[in-house]
């Protein structure tokens, strides 16, 4: 009898599932086209000397080496991103999963009511704006105000316009505002868990409520987990709003420069150079990817 090829039993399957497969197609179409392609169209163009106006001409690696060897700017801030991404990634991460863990334990109204209060502040329109007037460099901004009242300080600070300030701003900034998606995903993870795995866990041997989150809560809801993972992955390297709307763009010295402002710098405004926004896009792309599958890495340990 002979053995059947991988074609053939590829072949076999979509005559089999041929019906879900035409269901599932429309979104595969549209992802395709709007995520896939824009991505490899972004890697490709990045070997270019691109300027919307005219053909793309190809350069090679010019982009890149001028990149990583000359362009100070983007040094600056691919350090501040990383910053970013190892401060508020792991942070806002923690904070969405205990936050989500501890309202988990309300039930009714009481429950609905907490989950909007932590998840406003991300959807909310006016944050920025709520923030501008904490920090605002005047004796009028709350926290001018309020240090000066307690005499910490005899003149109002230039929060914004002083360097050393700019960063570790955004940075809080950006931990209140993380509670978003992923902190949804685990209130909606933690109401799934299935209660009777409690029961046989503390006939196991478990005995306290961080053994129960370990063994049985967590692994539980891996797919949550993984879901929100990627969520603050993207969020914490893709900063830029915070950063313009707070610090400026540019700001002062770069000190709020991220990789997107950067990118959005040379992508559109004044210079269009295409080419090059794109192999920065293609370096923020290769960062995500590689941080996602370490932490996929890592989660698929959870309650061994």
């Amino acid at each position: 009898m002979q053995k059947k090829t991988k074609w053939q039993y590829l072949k076999q399957d979509l005559h089999r599932c041929r019906t879900c497969y035409v269901m599932l197609a429309p979104y595969f179409i549209l992802f395709f086209i709007f995520t896939v392609l824009p991505v490899l169209a972004s890697i490709v163009i990045g070997f270019t000397d691109f300027n919307m106006l005219e053909p793309p001409n190809f350069v090679g690696w010019s982009n890149y080496i001028k990149l990583i060897l000359e362009d100070d700017v983007f040094k600056k801030a691919f350090k501040n991103t990383i910053i970013f991404a190892v401060i508020t990634g792991p942070l806002s991460y923690i904070m969405c999963f205990l936050f989500a863990w501890i309202i988990n334990e309300f039930h009714g109204k009481l429950r609905a009511f907490l989950t909007l209060i932590f998840y406003a502040p991300s959807i909310s329109g006016n944050a920025f704006m709520v923030w501008s007037i904490i920090i605002s460099g005047d004796r009028y901004g709350y926290l001018n105000g309020w240090l000066m009242k307690w005499a910490f300080t005899y003149a109002p600070i230039q929060w914004m316009q002083t360097e050393k300030y700019v960063l570790p701003i955004l940075i809080v900034v950006q931990l209140w505002l993380s509670l978003g998606t992923g902190f949804l995903t685990f209130i909606a993870g933690l109401q799934t868990v299935d209660k009777s795995l409690f029961e046989a866990g503390a006939m196991d041997g478990i005995k306290n409520r961080w053994q129960e989150l370990w063994y049985i809560t967590l692994p539980s809801m891996k797919p949550q987990l993984m879901f929100g993972a990627v969520m603050q992955i993207t969020q914490s390297f893709a900063v830029a709003d915070i950063s313009i709307n707070l610090a400026g763009n540019p700001s002062v010295n770069y000190a709020g420069a991220t990789i997107v402002t950067h990118l959005m710098d040379y992508g559109s405004g004044t210079r269009y150079e295409m080419g090059y926004a794109c192999a920065i896009a293609t370096i923020l792309f290769g960062l995500m990817v590689g941080t996602n599958q370490i932490i996929q890495k890592l989660l698929r340990r959870v309650g061994e």
